[in-house]
C-alpha cells in the first residue's frame, strides 16, 4: 500500500543522511518513477525532502528537521514505551529503553516517569531463559536450525526444528517451528528444553502458518468437573477461573464447575487445595483422586516399631534406600 511505503521511506530518510532513488526503488520493489511520486507526496505533506543531482547526491531530509510529535499521540507513545520496556524485563538489560530514548528524542516528557502502564515479562527462570531467547532469536534471523533436548509428559526426546516465532503466552515463553522428526509445526515451551544449540544447517523459509493459540484450540476441555470448595478458596477460584466459575451454597461453600483438558493437571491442581476441596463429578476421576491420596499416605506411613524408614523405602524404593544409607 502507498501509505505503508511512504512511512517506510520517511523512516529511512530519518535514519540516513542521504539515499538514492534506485536504492529506494529496489528496497520497495517499485519503479524510480513511483519513488519520485512518493517523494512529491511527502513534500506536499510538509516534509522538507530535497534531492541533489550528480556525484554524492541523493534524496535527504533538510538538516535539523524533526518529525512533528503530533504524528504520535501521548497515549500512543506511552504504549510504545511500555512495550519496549517489557522486552528489557526479559533479560534485565536497558537495550530497548535506550532505543526508546532515541525514538523519543525531543520529546523528553514521555521519559520522565509519566508512564501509566508497566509490563514485566521476566520470569523466575530469567537466568536460564534469557540466553535461550537470545539464541533462538539469532537462529531465526540467520535461518539456522536449532536442536535441543525436550521434556514432556510423554517422555524425553531430542528435537531438531526450523524456528520461526518466539511467543509469550499463558505466562510462559514458547518457540514455534517446523519439527524435523514430526514433519509438522510444533510449539515448544522454553522451560522444558535444554542443551539448546544452533546448528550450521540453513533452511529456506517456508510459508509459515501462524500458530492457533486460542484457548479453545490448546485447552479444548472435555472433562466436565464439579467440586465443592471451602469459602476461603474463593480468591484462587476467582483468580484462576473468574467470578462465574462457582455458586455460593447456603452453607457458604462454593460449588465449582469447569471444563478441563488433562486429568493429571486437574488432579495436581485439586490436591493443591488439600482438605479444602471435594470433587463431586465425574465419579471415575474422583476415584482416581482417592487412589492418589492413598498412594501419598503410604509414602508417609510410620514403619513398624523400631524401623524409622519411610514406607516407600520398604517397597519399590527399598533397594535404592539401602544403597544410599550404607
Amino acid at each position: 500500500m502507498k501509505i505503508d511505503r511512504l512511512i517506510g521511506i520517511l523512516s529511512i530518510l530519518l535514519q540516513k543522511e542521504s539515499v538514492t532513488a534506485p536504492e529506494l526503488a529496489e528496497r520497495f520493489e517499485v519503479s524510480r518513477r513511483t519513488i519520485s511520486r512518493d517523494i512529491e507526496s511527502l513534500c506536499k505533506a510538509g516534509i522538507p525532502v530535497v534531492a541533489r543531482q550528480g556525484a554524492g547526491g541523493g534524496i535527504s531530509i533538510m538538516a535539523n528537521y524533526k518529525v512533528d510529535r503530533v504524528l504520535l499521540t501521548n497515549s500512543e507513545m506511552q504504549d510504545i514505551l511500555a512495550g519496549l520496556r517489557s522486552l528489557d524485563s526479559i533479560h534485565g538489560t536497558n537495550h530497548y529503553g535506550q532505543l526508546m530514548d532515541k525514538l523519543s528524542a525531543g520529546s523528553s516528557d514521555f521519559m520522565t516517569g509519566n508512564q501509566s502502564i508497566l509490563i514485566d515479562l521476566s520470569s523466575w527462570y530469567k537466568d536460564s531463559l534469557a540466553p535461550k531467547i537470545e539464541q533462538i532469536r539469532s537462529a531465526i534471523d540467520r535461518r539456522l536450525e536449532i536442536e535441543f533436548q525436550y521434556y514432556s509428559a510423554r517422555g524425553e526426546s531430542k528435537r531438531n526444528i526450523e524456528p520461526y516465532y518466539l511467543i509469550f503466552r499463558w505466562s510462559s515463553w514458547y518457540v514455534w517451528g517446523w519439527c524435523k522428526s514430526r514433519e509438522a509445526y510444533r510449539l515448544f515451551k522454553l522451560n522444558r528444553l535444554e542443551s539448546l544449540r544452533i546448528t550450521e544447517k540453513r533452511f529456506e523459509k517456508r510459508s509459515v502458518p501462524m500458530p492457533d493459540l486460542s484457548n479453545e484450540r490448546i485447552f479444548p476441555g472435555g472433562i466436565h468437573v464439579r467440586a465443592l470448595f471451602a469459602p476461603e478458596c474463593k480468591w484462587r477460584l476467582v483468580e484462576e477461573f473468574g467470578i462465574d466459575c462457582f455458586e455460593v451454597q447456603p452453607d457458604g461453600r462454593l460449588l465449582f464447575h469447569a471444563d478441563y483438558t488433562d486429568e493429571e493437571n486437574f488432579i495436581t491442581w485439586l490436591l493443591s487445595f488439600r482438605d479444602k476441596a471435594f470433587l463431586l463429578e465425574p465419579q471415575e476421576l474422583r476415584e482416581r483422586v482417592r487412589q492418589e491420596v492413598e498412594k501419598t499416605l503410604k509414602v508417609y506411613e510410620d514403619t513398624a516399631a523400631g524401623d524409622k524408614r519411610p514406607a516407600a523405602c520398604r517397597g519399590s524404593f527399598a533397594a535404592e534406600y539401602r544403597r544410599s544409607h550404607k
